[in-house]
């Protein structure tokens, strides 16, 4: 990873735009695409100054079709070009799932590496917002059990900017997911220049000795702020950001698991068949004998996202996930 003295400060969506920024100006191949993206900057603003600056050829408003964005996609990536497309909300994806999974996915495989499919599925995901339906959904296991698909997730400005250059470059398709919660929740050190941050590799947030934390995207702030709370009462929490879903960093989650001998797992999507449950197997599979208590899961709930009044007890919060590290250290 390179890296530069000179930085700046930015949010999270400060930071996907930058990424953009930095890829469509270094490579002419780089083409964003979606509903808004061009003259109105997007939804969130995430696009905004692109189409100003390498206009309608390099950054196109298209109909309002996410089947049709992405299958225009996958030609556009299978003939030479790397698209970025834009979904205005991951929960808008549906309509483009069979392209996804039967094209997106599959074009290496189908073609046996004739061609390939270098394009970022770029989707604000998550709640928190006060969104109506459809707009706030955590379904990233959909395209985690995919075969074909890596799925990036990041939680501070930083790793946005390096994991987004990273997905660009790479030369099969990755659906990357921004937590709209925190798109604009704090602010970041980001290097000027360009600088990759490796897909498929977690970083620890905070070291600790009696507990692996395990969590990703907008739960990583309620996590830590719930580790440095307990840190005060005498209860040191390892804090794991995966980072990338798929591939997962196994060796990352079975080091920090035979350190501690405890684990807890941190989501927002609902508990059954999340990655929370995936993260569960592989230490049972991998570490049983190092183990001191069972797994915990701090998760989202297995109903229909809820609307206003009760979106802030489906998130785990701060004193949802000390609960469930308390409940697992004092086993």
């Amino acid at each position: 990873m390179s890296t530069t003295s000179q930085t700046q400060n930015l949010t999270l969506v400060q930071a996907v735009r930058d990424g953009l920024y930095t890829e469509m100006s270094a490579d002419e191949d780089v083409i964003v695409m979606g509903e808004d993206v061009g003259k109105n900057g997007g939804v969130f603003r995430a696009t905004e100054g692109l189409w100003e600056e390498f206009g309608d050829d390099r950054v196109i408003d298209t109909p309002l079709a996410e089947s049709g964005i992405v299958g225009t996609a996958v030609g556009m990536a299978a003939y030479g070009l790397k698209p970025v497309p834009e979904m205005q909300f991951s929960g808008f994806m549906y309509p483009a799932f069979d392209q996804i999974v039967s094209h997106v996915a599959r074009l290496r495989n189908r073609s046996r590496g004739r061609f390939t499919c270098p394009m970022v599925i770029r989707a604000p995901y998550g709640g928190g917002i006060r969104a109506p339906e459809h707009h706030s959904e955590s379904k990233e296991a959909f395209y985690a059990h995919e075969a074909g698909l890596k799925v990036v997730i990041p939680s501070t400005p930083h790793d946005t900017k390096g994991l987004l250059i990273s997905a660009i470059r790479d030369p099969d398709p990755v659906i990357f997911l921004e937590p709209k919660l925190i798109y604009r929740a704090f602010r970041g050190d980001v290097p000027e220049a360009e600088y990759t941050v490796p897909i498929g590799e977690a970083v620890t947030r905070r070291e600790g000795s009696d507990v692996s934390v395990f969590t990703y995207g907008a739960m990583s702030r309620p996590t830590m702020e719930a580790a440095e709370e307990l840190a005060e009462e005498g209860v040191d929490c390892e804090v794991i950001d995966l980072r990338t879903i798929s591939p997962l960093d196994r060796d990352a989650i079975i080091s920090s698991f035979k350190k501690t001998g405890r684990a807890v797992v941190v989501n927002e999507a609902p508990k059954t068949g999340s990655i929370a449950a995936e993260i569960t197997a592989i230490v049972q599979e991998e570490a049983l004998l190092y183990q001191e208590a069972p797994v915990k899961r701090v998760s989202g709930f297995d109903v229909p996202y809820p609307l206003y009044a009760l979106e802030d007890y489906y998130l785990p919060n701060a004193a949802r996930i000390k609960e469930g590290i308390m409940e697992t250290v004092e086993f």
